[in-house]
């Protein structure tokens, strides 16, 4: 068999992953944009409060979670999402007076695929 004998299905790649940023603070969990299509996307959100909180993703067959995020850090969730509107939670061990409101998250279609984008992983 020589080169290109073998048939292979040339399949899209996936869409470019969105990179959307966050804060937790003590009343509030914001993400920016609020709005994106399906596809991967990472969520960087940084801790803006005294306590350590626990951070969720949740909706749409996901249930995603990273932390403790101690006071003045980050962390980061990776995920490929699907239509539909997720919630971003921040958590705490700690007796709070009252729940920090999470932030939401609206998924629209799916993006266009990578296939013409160049250096991507």
């Amino acid at each position: 068999m020589g080169c290109g004998e073998d048939d292979f299905a040339n399949k899209p790649r996936p869409p470019e992953p969105v990179e959307l940023s966050g804060v937790i603070q003590e009343d509030e969990v914001t993400v920016s944009p609020k709005k994106i299509g399906a596809g991967p996307i990472l969520i960087t959100v940084s801790n803006q409060t005294d306590e350590a909180h626990t951070l969720t993703l949740e909706g749409e067959e996901v249930d995603e979670q990273v932390g403790p995020i101690n006071p003045l850090d980050t962390a980061t969730i990776q995920k490929s999402l699907k239509p539909g509107e997720y919630e971003v939670r921040a958590g705490s061990d700690a007796a709070v007076t009252k729940p920090i409101e999470a932030a939401v998250l609206t998924v629209g279609p799916s993006r266009p695929d990578s296939n013409d984008k160049l250096l991507l992983p």
